[in-house]
């Protein structure tokens, strides 16, 4: 298989990240193991520990509509998808706009802007191993447990963009940082918000080396001058522990945290008290 270096201190959206190795897969009829796959890394922080990794080739970047029923590949960044149901009048893909990301990334993950999510209207996806119902998948709150390699998507087409939508997406993420980071860095808790508990105790502003959760918005931790992975890593464990100490709720990350320290059921960012 081919590779591409990439320096993830310019690609990762939270600029951190050394210059990496990455495999390309061209032809996907098996499981990649042992590899993380990558989409254009807008939740990732990457590790000093990394396992290998790959990335889809532009051949699976596309967007097509076969009768009735609109397909996308798992590579198609969403800043391609939100032109696209524009152009042809698509409903209910307004809110894609504001999630940074290849459409493979935002299934898994179970994107989406408060209760319009990406699993709202999906069919099925398509993976190395054949394709899986909608049914066949648990999905929740930013949640999937989907544990394969995702090749494209197909979803329920219909007509009518709303403009209207759009404004209140627009409006929505006003109050978001414009700072590099990886978008939310926690989930939010049943019944609460982890702004709010960041605020709580203490951490809005909180900086350590050139990392700091932001003064615009506490759950976005931005890289505000050249931080690197040690920085982000104290601030998302002091965060919950501090709020799991006030209290009593776990905090879980949102962010991806790619080392292989802290990945899997062993690690202190995924386990829950």
């Amino acid at each position: 298989m081919a590779t591409k270096s990439i320096n993830f201190s310019k690609f990762s959206s939270m600029k951190i990240g050394d210059i990496l190795d990455v495999t390309i897969i061209e032809e996907c009829n098996t499981q990649l193991q042992n590899h993380y796959l990558l989409g254009s890394c807008n939740n990732i922080l990457i590790g000093e520990q990394t396992p290998p990794l790959a990335i889809l080739s532009k051949k699976y970047d596309y967007i097509t509509i076969e009768e009735s029923v609109l397909k996308i590949g798992a590579a198609t960044p969403s800043g391609k998808i939100a032109p696209f149901c524009k152009k042809y009048n698509i409903a209910n893909f307004e809110f894609v706009s504001h999630l940074p990301g290849t459409l493979g990334g935002l299934v898994k993950m179970n994107a989406g802007v408060k209760e319009y999510e990406i699993f709202n209207h999906l069919i099925t996806i398509s993976t190395p191993q054949g394709l899986k119902k909608k049914s066949e998948i648990e999905f929740g709150y930013r949640y999937t447990n989907i544990n394969t390699t995702i090749l494209e998507a197909s979803f329920e087409l219909s007509y009518g963009y709303d403009l209207e939508k759009v404004a209140i997406f627009k409006k929505m993420r006003s109050n978001q940082p414009s700072t590099p980071s990886a978008g939310s860095c926690f989930k939010n808790p049943p019944g609460d918000y982890a702004g709010r508990l960041i605020e709580a105790v203490g951490l809005k502003g909180e900086r350590v080396g050139g990392m700091e959760f932001s003064t615009v918005h506490a759950n976005f931790l931005v890289n505000a001058d050249k931080g690197n992975f040690k920085d982000a890593l104290f601030l998302i464990q002091e965060a919950q522990k501090r709020v799991y100490e006030e209290f009593k709720i776990w905090l879980e990350c949102e962010i991806v945290v790619l080392d292989k320290r802290y990945m899997g059921k062993g690690s202190p960012l995924l386990k829950s008290k």
